[in-house]
């Protein structure tokens, strides 16, 4: 009887034992995957802020080798210098940079030269103090490149020049930066005209030097043609410029394409600008530029398949694609200033907005554009052809809304043909015909003043 009581104990132990240890074994294992899980997050987390920092880096200070263009090419860096300092001409100011909407950062300057600047001691009608700036790498979107005696030898452009811009904190045109906002301030056409030597691009154009600076002067502050070296077209059947407004590059999380024909995504338009338009030294592949009918000079030029034998190790694009995309992205619409609108007649134009004015059949509230294939033939939204006509796809983007605030300077739409919004939800109210009363269309636009809402 003790026997059989002993061998029943026994087993009762063994199992007890085997089921203390299963649990031990699950509660290690679970413990063990909990630690791989946080141990995979962690990765994730720590990816996405090293991603961050280099995508801003890039963003902020990347030449993608351009400098061989702006500066060996055009050697738009002598004309920054003036004679005076073994360039040519008068030279560049500070005072003449800042007129031409260049922007400066004020965190890159030491305490001394702020105080200097805040107290008159620094003379910005001196070409030699804009190459103290270069320096300092104080000039938003530029770099300079200088010699060990001191001399500018050449000058690179990054993505900032056109898509940033200062806060005004410290004094018109100088402050703290803000990434993504467009510069609407920026006169491209005037700085590249500064060049002393345009004979690359009267080359690829197949124009004189005369009509290359003409096209140029017509663009005006904040617009850029990023077609011109694609179709040759100066200017529209009007007479106009064919230069469009700088867009920003904030708010573009989701939303499928960027640019305002819808070239492509972030990536390929962060591509195509690189390699096209900075003239950086990377691959670029987008076959539809071989059409010789749309894109002459492109075609011409093999715009379609650039450097198709590039050495990856010299390409100096492609590998920070991904980063220069990740950062954008991050960048948010930015938030009303408080008192910039009226908030009860835009809590009335939210209302109408999804409702009576069927804005948002297109501009879907929290993206303000479709979620997918978001472009529309100009028949569809009552305007010309024209800019259309130069993207393969012959057809215009839904523009996000977010943050259209800080860049009413210059009109909207592509061309900046309405100069307010109020002209926009005309447009659309006639073209409709939505019968919108004067109070309705104002509340709408206090509506699209205060994207993206707080709320």
């Amino acid at each position: 009887m003790h026997t059989h009581y002993r061998s029943v104990v026994s087993a009762l132990v063994v199992v007890a034992c085997a089921i203390f240890l299963t649990v031990i074994d699950k509660s290690a294992g679970a413990q063990a995957r909990s630690r791989a899980a946080r141990s995979a997050d962690d990765a994730v987390r720590d990816h996405a802020l090293e991603t961050l920092d280099q995508g801003r880096q890039i963003f902020r200070f990347d030449t993608f080798g351009d400098e061989a263009f702006w500066g060996d090419t055009l050697k738009l860096h002598e004309a920054i210098e003036g004679a005076a300092l073994g360039g040519v001409g008068p030279g560049v100011s500070p005072n003449t940079a800042l007129a031409v909407g260049l922007k400066v950062d004020v965190d890159a300057l030491p305490g001394s030269l702020q105080s200097d600047l805040k107290h008159g001691r620094v003379n910005l009608d001196d070409p030699a103090n804009t190459l103290a700036l270069l320096k300092l790498n104080a000039v938003v979107g530029v770099t300079g490149f200088f010699a060990s005696s001191g001399t500018l030898q050449s000058v690179g452009l990054q993505c900032a020049v056109c898509h940033s811009t200062v806060d005004n904190s410290f004094a018109p045109g100088i402050g703290h930066r803000l990434d993504g906002w467009p510069n609407r301030d920026l006169n491209v056409g005037a700085i590249v005209n500064l060049s002393p030597d345009l004979s690359a691009v009267d080359a690829l154009l197949g124009v004189p030097d005369a009509t290359t600076r003409k096209v140029l002067s017509s663009w005006g502050p904040g617009k850029f043609d990023a077609e011109l070296f694609l179709d040759g077209k100066g200017f529209r059947p009007d007479g106009k410029s064919a230069a469009t407004l700088i867009p920003p590059a904030f708010g573009l999380a989701g939303v499928n394409l960027h640019t305002w024909t819808g070239w492509g995504s972030v990536p390929h338009w962060n591509a195509f600008v690189a390699n096209l338009e900075l003239h950086g030294k990377g691959r670029f592949f987008d076959p539809r530029l071989n059409d010789a009918a749309q894109f002459p000079i492109a075609a011409a030029n093999g715009f379609a398949n650039v450097n198709p034998n590039l050495n990856p190790d010299d390409d100096r694009i492609t590998s920070k694609l991904a980063a220069l995309q990740f950062y954008q992205l991050a960048i948010p619409a930015p938030t009303p200033p408080e008192g910039s609108f009226d908030a009860a007649a835009a809590a009335r134009g939210d209302e109408l907005f999804s409702g009576k004015a069927k804005c948002n059949s297109c501009h879907l509230e929290p993206l303000w554009t479709e979620p997918g294939w978001n472009l529309h033939t100009p028949a569809e939204i009552g305007i010309d052809d024209f800019q259309a006509n130069r993207a393969p796809d012959h057809r215009y983007r839904t523009s996000p809304l977010g943050g259209l605030w800080t860049h009413t300077k210059g009109g909207f739409y592509h061309d900046g043909r309405f100069a307010t919004l109020l002209d926009v939800v005309n447009h659309y109210d006639s073209f409709f015909g939505l019968g919108l009363t004067d109070q309705e269309k104002n509340d709408v636009v206090e509506y699209l003043k205060s994207l993206p809402s707080a709320e």
